[in-house]
């Protein structure tokens, strides 16, 4: 059997203390009730393991706002729930301002109660995993976060492949994340004191690629005043990150595939062999083996380069992940805007988790950095959120084939595979943005160029118009 929830409980008046007791004893917490504050802050120190305090703010003696500011000096991740008389409102205001979780007036509806109760205990009891799961991912995956089977089951491959010399292929769609699973296994491989490149191939124009790649010597074309070193040269010694591979010309998968069996290349315009020691990680959200049968992608090259696979689930086959993650951006964003801690609302939480974030982590990251900056709470409430993480994906309004939004879809419409629910979610972005293919690619969180890509294939499919 699981231990109980602790809860205390202060309230000087005797029946409502009754009430109270049996009102939160009904839904399994294990409540210890006192007429004071003194003598439960007493108990608090015996016990800090208790969960939630509620306490009246007004009583003789040490009031709400001593229980609170004491209580957290005791146990900093308590949660705390203020009841008040409806004269007392704007001070139990002031309280939450100053870190009560939540409050009740008098007379107290006991299904409210429990609703707030266990809404503060679940979030604390949220918040404390989070730091349990961060402190021990952090040790060894620096910024990943997830305790869900399918991120843990990746956490344990990576553990085995930090340590050997061999390439890597991540894949994954596009925001989950590929850079921060490349770098990771670079910090904690025997080449973490070396350097760690990332280049992305899809950023870079064709023409001077290979110079990024491999550097040039000063007068090799129009332009190269100097003598340049490549990514490979300076990687030496650490790991090289080619981000997006499939975007790699055929010429230059060519001159890849050589460096990655001799360890040797020359600069642009050079005469002198290089050889270099690195260890080689490449990334893709496109099926290679389906360019290779294209012709599109070396079939020499492919096998070079995933010796070993690391798949990144979608943040929709990490079940559990979305709070987790939500939380620790929502923490990092409001450190980074000056902002006090926030909060969400469970309604949020619950609006969050049933999303489909085709964009992936680096969608959830967006949408929480405009719930901090457009808040202007400390809570964030159901109606604080864009209008198209509301509700479920299922009651969201459809966009036909047109881009424009048209009524509730019929059975016969709904969505049945992942990509019908991608094809949806790009065309109702491009309609909230006008039109505006940069816009509708920073609302979803995945790049420009795979936007244009997918665009490209409906239109051939004849989904969408030119």
């Amino acid at each position: 059997m699981s231990e109980k929830i602790k809860v205390i409980l202060i309230e000087d008046e005797d029946g409502n203390r009754r009430s109270l007791t049996r009102g939160l004893s009904r839904i399994g917490y294990e409540v210890t009730a006192f007429s004071s504050a003194e003598p439960a802050l007493i108990h608090l120190r015996e016990h800090a393991d208790t969960a939630l305090i509620v306490t009246d703010l007004m009583m003789p003696g040490l009031d709400g706002f001593g229980v609170l500011r004491e209580s957290r000096q005791i146990a900093p991740e308590i949660g705390v729930l203020m009841i008040t008389g409806h004269g007392s409102v704007e001070s139990a205001v002031d309280a939450m301002k100053n870190g009560a979780d939540d409050f009740l007036t008098k007379p107290v509806d006991l299904f409210e109660l429990r609703k707030r109760a266990s809404a503060i205990v679940e979030k604390r009891m949220l918040s404390r995993r989070v730091d349990e799961l961060e402190s021990r991912l952090f040790e060894k995956f620096g910024k990943l976060i997830g305790r869900s089977k399918a991120i843990e089951a990746m956490f344990r491959q990576m553990e085995l492949v930090s340590q050997s010399r061999a390439n890597v292929m991540i894949t994954g769609e596009s925001g989950t994340g590929k850079e921060l699973v490349a770098n990771a296994l670079h910090e904690n491989s025997p080449r973490s004191k070396g350097r760690f490149l990332p280049i992305n191939c899809a950023a870079i124009p064709a023409e001077i690629l290979e110079s990024e790649l491999f550097g040039h010597e000063k007068g090799s074309f129009t332009g190269a005043t100097g003598r340049k070193l490549g990514k490979f040269e300076l990687a030496d010694g650490g790991t090289l990150f080619l981000d997006e591979i499939g975007e790699l010309p055929i010429d230059m998968q060519v001159k890849l595939l050589r460096v990655l069996e001799q360890r040797e290349f020359m600069r642009v315009g050079g005469s002198e062999t290089i050889r270099v020691d690195i260890r080689l990680i490449a990334a893709t959200n496109q099926d290679l083996e389906q360019m290779v049968d294209d012709g599109k992608f070396r079939n020499d090259l492919y096998y070079r380069l995933k010796v070993v696979t690391i798949r990144i689930p979608p943040l929709r086959d990490r079940e559990g992940d979305v709070p987790l993650l939500a939380q620790a951006f929502l923490d990092s964003f409001c450190r980074e805007n000056n902002r006090s801690l926030m909060k969400f609302s469970p309604e949020v939480l619950r609006a969050l988790v049933k999303q489909p974030w085709m964009g992936n982590v680096r969608e959830l990251r967006n949408v929480v950095e405009s719930l901090v900056v457009l808040t202007p709470g400390d809570v964030i409430e159901i109606g604080d959120l864009p209008d198209e993480y509301r509700g479920t994906p299922d009651s969201a309004a459809r966009v036909d084939r047109s881009g424009t939004e048209g009524p509730p879809s019929t059975d016969e419409d709904e969505p049945t595979t992942m990509d019908e629910i991608e094809r949806q979610a790009i065309l109702r972005a491009l309609d909230k943005t006008g039109g505006n293919r940069t816009q509708a690619a920073e609302m979803l969180g995945i790049g420009l160029r795979t936007l244009q890509r997918k665009l490209k294939d409906y239109r051939m499919q004849g989904e969408v118009d030119e």
